[in-house]
C-alpha cells in the first residue's frame, strides 16, 4: 500500500538546525528512516518536502484523489495555514500529524495546531521515531 509523508518547511535543512529540538539527523537520513521503516510495514512511501503551501495543498489533493493515507509534518504551516488544513480535510483516507520536537513544550505561538483537529492523531515530541510511530499507527488503523 501506497504511503505519502509529506514535510513542511524547513525540515530539508535538519542538519544546520538546532539538534536539541530537531535531532542529529539530515533530511536525507530521516527520509530513510522513513522509508524503511514504511518498507517494514508492508507500506511504499513515497515522501516528500516543500517549503511551499500551494506545493504541499497540490500533494493533498492527489492524496486525496487517489485515497492514499497520508502523514504530515507541516512545520510551521502547522500553526496558521488555513489552506493547509481544507486541503487536508478532503483526504478520505487517514491523516496523521507529526511533529520531531513537541510543539506544547516550545514557545507559546507553537501550542496550536490548525491540523490537530482534522487528523486521525497527532504524534509529537519523539525525534525521528515519531514517524516510525506514524507508521505503526497507520498499519494498525489499516488492520
Amino acid at each position: 500500500m501506497k504511503l505519502m509523508v509529506i514535510n513542511g518547511p524547513n525540515l530539508a535543512r535538519l542538519d544546520i538546525r538546532d539538534s536539541s529540538i530537531y535531532g542529529d539527523l539530515n533530511y536525507g537520513e530521516l527520509k530513510s528512516l522513513i522509508e524503511g521503516a514504511a518498507s517494514n510495514s508492508g507500506f511504499v512511501a513515497d515522501v516528500r518536502q516543500s517549503n511551499d503551501e500551494a506545493t504541499i495543498i497540490g500533494w493533498l489533493h492527489e492524496a486525496a484523489d487517489a485515497k492514499i493515507p497520508v502523514i504530515i509534518n507541516p512545520a510551521a504551516f502547522t500553526h496558521y495555514s488555513y489552506a493547509i488544513r481544507d486541503a487536508a480535510e478532503l483526504l478520505t483516507a487517514p491523516l496523521i500529524e507529526v511533529h520531531l520536537s513537541n510543539p506544547m513544550a516550545r514557545e507559546e505561538f507553537r501550542h496550536t495546531s490548525v491540523i490537530s483537529g482534522i487528523a486521525h492523531g497527532t504524534i509529537a515530541g519523539f525525534g525521528p521515531n515519531s514517524y516510525v510511530l506514524a507508521i505503526n499507527a497507520l498499519k494498525a488503523m489499516l488492520g
